[in-house]
């Protein structure tokens, strides 16, 4: 009996229904009576709400809701660690995340004209959209407890002594840039009240569990009344764990009592869900004239966008793993997520371990290139193996395969390993 699946080639339930376009995903669900909603997103990165009319939206033929932020009857906001990112912006605008009005009409051509006729009086105030410059003193506050969302330290052995072991410093910035997920399938919601007066909401998400709760704060109703169906997913990446159209959708099937669908354009789905966090990783790596390493001091910012999310845990995960998998006897860290101006970031693959690996993996060849060792050899010797312990005091018990990992892609490209590394 076979029951091998590393090395097998198993079959994928669902692989006909999406060759084949059998799969419906939550942009291809219709329902009798359903009404099309739109979102207007601040054209805005910062600033203050002086007016919002909707008088002409509410002429356009066809509109059946036209909602702002006083029809949030809960929590005006959402977040999986602070739920402070608006369902739509009531005095202030932080990004261009923000949602300031829905709109639920007859046709999508309708939505759209009541868009275009709500008028929106801003005043636009002082942004920041560097993470470095928002860290400085007097730089303008994305919010008012301060622009650093978090501090992460790691510390261990003694830096003096790993510098003055040192044969060879190198020392550089590397920068890594924003992210958008761009899933095949955008955003979409489809909400409905059922003959029980229970929500039922039709998206695709990676936490079901957390959007009802989510729902349930900011609607004001119990979870046991709301349902959330997770539909096919057309690529997440992380860009799903976070609330986009959800509870907007909500609202304007409670406020209609019919069926409201929404669908994001590309254009509309780069505003409505998180990114790549944004890395400036300031790296200081010693090693002796053989290569071994001997410490490392890294300083890592990384650009959370108006609103936490996931930033937090992803400058954690970017400080645990920021000596890669090598052993660093002395290793002094910082990692700091911190608020700017530009769209929110969050989770996505490698959820902040990705980042790093350009720095650390850069300044391996460094270290080979000034000692004039070859980059394999620099980084078999420093390679972690069972035993080891990382700089957060982790003893790597099992699993570790780096080392025969490296051996086979040697060999592969032809090369004699065992005269690389001496």
């Amino acid at each position: 009996m076979q029951d091998q699946v590393v090395g097998s080639s198993p079959v994928k339930v669902d692989a006909k229904d999406k060759a084949t376009g059998a799969t419906k995903y939550p942009g291809d669900l219709r329902v009798p009576g359903m009404l099309y909603g739109k979102l207007l997103y601040s054209p805005s990165a910062h600033a203050k709400i002086i007016g919002i009319g909707l008088a002409d939206a509410w002429q356009v033929p066809g509109v059946r809701a036209v909602l702002t932020a006083n029809d949030v009857p809960g929590h005006n906001g959402h977040g999986v660690i602070i739920p402070h990112q608006p369902v739509m912006a009531r005095d202030l605008v932080r990004s261009v995340n923000d949602v300031l009005v829905a709109v639920a009409a007859e046709t999508m051509a309708a939505a759209e004209e009541a868009l275009r006729k709500v008028k929106i009086e801003l005043v636009e105030l002082p942004a920041v959209f560097d993470a470095t410059a928002a860290m400085a003193e007097g730089a303008p506050l994305v919010h008012p407890e301060g622009n650093i969302l978090s501090h992460h330290k790691i510390r261990r052995g003694d830096m003096a002594e790993g510098w003055a072991r040192a044969a060879a410093v190198v020392e550089n910035t590397y920068r890594t840039q924003m992210v958008d997920h761009a899933f095949l399938q955008t955003e979409a919601a489809l909400a409905e009240i059922d003959d029980g007066g229970i929500l039922v909401l039709h998206v695709a998400t990676q936490y079901p569990h957390w959007d009802r709760k989510e729902l349930s704060r900011a609607l004001g109703m119990p979870e046991d009344m709301i349902r959330v169906v997770g539909g096919s997913v057309g690529g997440a990446f992380g860009g799903r764990e976070d609330m986009s159209l959800q509870v907007q959708a909500a609202l304007l099937a409670m406020h209609t009592g019919r069926p409201v669908k929404i669908v994001c354009t590309r254009e509309e789905s780069f505003h409505a869900h998180s990114k790549r966090h944004a890395m400036v990783m300031h790296y200081r790596t010693g090693a002796t004239g053989e290569g071994r390493l001997t410490a490392v001091e890294a300083t890592i910012i990384g650009d959370t966008g108006a609103y936490a999310s996931w930033g937090t845990n992803v400058l954690r995960k970017a400080a645990v793993h920021a000596t890669g998998p090598y052993i660093v006897p002395n290793v002094k860290v910082d990692a700091y997520a911190v608020y700017t101006n530009n769209p929110f970031a969050g989770a996505m693959r490698g959820f902040g371990a990705a980042q790093p690996a350009v720095a650390y993996e850069g300044q391996m060849d460094e270290v080979a290139r000034v000692l004039g060792l070859h980059p394999f050899a620099v980084r078999w010797q420093n390679a972690m193996t069972e035993g080891c312990i990382t700089a957060t005091g982790q003893v790597l018990e099992s699993g570790v395969g780096l080392r025969a990992t490296m051996e086979k892609a040697g060999s592969l490209v032809g090369w004699d390993v065992s005269k690389i590394n001496g």
